[in-house]
């Protein structure tokens, strides 16, 4: 993970944010020694979650999960490296955002500079979340067509938009559809939409020079 975290700081002006997961440790003391080694990389940001990935108990006791991020954050130490707190509650089957709110609370006060958890999906739970936060910063994830756009968010008071794993996805619908469209009506209509390669040059040099 270190390594690839590296190749890609090392590819690109852009901040780079690592999804550091539960940080590779249960406890506070590994938690640091691997935030500190992550940091090490030049990453801009780094996000440390409360799932513990077992199924049975999927969250960590909100102390132990306060504990872990104090860990992570006295890793970073005077560094600009963004710390992010994550709430899994809603991706672990527990949609329950007070209890998102609750630990979103305390991880803020336990140092994350900005809070996150995926899995809001209305305007009021965003705006509840974002509410009890101020004024840290509150990132939202949004990876499908769920009825918000960018402007939105912003309009909300989200400070920062994941798409997860939404732009890869779109590609692989589009490839899937192309594929079954082929395979099932030997039509070449799924194509449509493909870029010419020039256009693709252009658009991934523009990227480059960003």
């Amino acid at each position: 993970m270190l390594a690839h975290i590296r190749e890609l700081v090392e590819a690109t002006d852009i901040p780079v944010n690592a999804d550091f997961e539960n940080g590779f440790a249960n406890e506070p003391d590994g938690v640091f020694e691997n935030v500190r080694l992550c940091v090490e990389t030049g990453v801009a940001g780094l996000s440390i979650e409360d799932s513990t990935g077992n199924k049975e108990n999927p969250l960590y006791e909100l102390d132990h999960a306060v504990e872990r991020i104090r860990a992570a954050k006295k890793a970073i130490g005077e560094s600009a490296v963004v710390l992010v707190g994550r709430a899994e509650c809603f991706l672990v089957g527990r949609p329950d955002i007070e209890e998102a709110i609750r630990r979103l609370t305390a991880y803020a006060e336990a140092g994350a500079d900005c809070l996150y958890a995926p899995g809001l999906s209305t305007r009021e739970e965003i705006t509840a979340v974002v509410k009890a936060l101020a004024p840290k910063w509150v990132n939202v994830l949004v990876s499908g067509p769920v009825g918000l756009t960018m402007n939105d968010c912003a309009q909300l008071g989200v400070q920062r938009v994941s798409v997860g794993s939404g732009l890869a996805r779109a590609a692989w619908g589009g490839f899937i559809q192309a594929a079954e469209e082929l395979a099932k009506a030997g039509t070449f209509d799924g194509f449509a939409k493909a870029k010419p390669h020039s256009e693709l040059q252009k658009f991934f040099l523009s990227v480059a020079k960003k």
